[in-house]
C-alpha cells in the first residue's frame, strides 16, 4: 500500500523590504511521503525569498521535468525556475534554457561538496543564481514544522528574519553564483 503525502497549511506574510513586495499568502503543501520536513520547509523558504502573486509549487519530488517552484507570465512561458538541493549540471543548463531566470537553494553537509564539484563549470551559465543555506537554518526550519503554521518572513538590506510563535529565525544565506 502506497503512502498518502501530507497536507501542510501555512499563513505566510512576506515583507520584502528590498523588492517593495508586501503580501499574505494562504499555501497548502503536500509533503511527498519521500520528503523531510527540513525540506519542506526550506521550500516554504525558498517561496517567501521569491515571493510573487505568479510563484506556484511545481511537482517537485513526483515529476522531474518540474522544479520545486516556479513562475510563469501569462504566456504560459517560465520566467523563474527554482530548485532546491544539488541538482546535477545538466539540469541546470536544461532549466537555464527553458527559464528566464534559474535558481538553486543548496542545503545539507554536501553542498560545499557539490560547489567545490560543479562550481566552475556553473559559472559559465549566466542566468544562475545559487545560494547556500546555513545548517542552523536548516536545523531551526524542521524544529518548527507542523501541518498548521503561521510566519511572518522580514526581509531587508539582505537579511533574512522568519518570526512566528516558536520565535525569530535568523536566516543565513551565503551567495555561491
Amino acid at each position: 500500500m502506497a503512502l498518502n503525502a501530507t497536507i501542510h497549511k501555512i499563513e505566510l506574510q512576506v515583507s520584502d523590504l528590498d523588492r517593495h513586495y508586501y503580501a499574505t499568502h494562504a499555501l497548502t503543501l503536500a509533503r511527498h511521503p519521500s520528503e523531510t520536513e527540513e525540506r519542506l520547509m526550506l521550500r516554504v523558504l525558498a517561496f517567501a525569498l521569491n515571493a510573487d502573486e505568479a510563484l506556484s509549487f511545481g511537482k517537485g519530488l513526483s515529476d522531474v521535468d518540474e522544479p520545486d517552484l516556479w513562475r510563469k507570465d501569462l504566456t504560459g512561458a517560465i520566467t523563474q525556475w527554482i530548485e532546491l538541493g544539488q541538482p546535477d549540471e545538466q539540469r541546470l543548463r536544461q532549466a537555464a534554457g527553458r527559464a528566464g531566470e534559474v535558481k538553486v537553494y543548496s542545503y545539507g553537509r554536501a553542498a560545499p561538496i557539490w560547489w567545490d564539484k560543479v562550481g566552475a563549470a556553473l559559472s559559465r551559465q549566466r542566468r544562475l543564481q545559487v545560494v547556500e543555506i546555513g545548517a542552523a537554518t536548516c536545523a531551526a526550519l524542521a524544529a518548527i514544522a507542523a501541518r498548521k503554521l503561521e510566519l511572518q518572513c522580514l526581509i531587508q538590506d539582505g537579511a533574512v528574519q522568519l518570526l512566528g510563535e516558536h520565535g525569530t529565525i535568523d536566516v543565513e544565506l551565503l551567495a555561491r553564483l
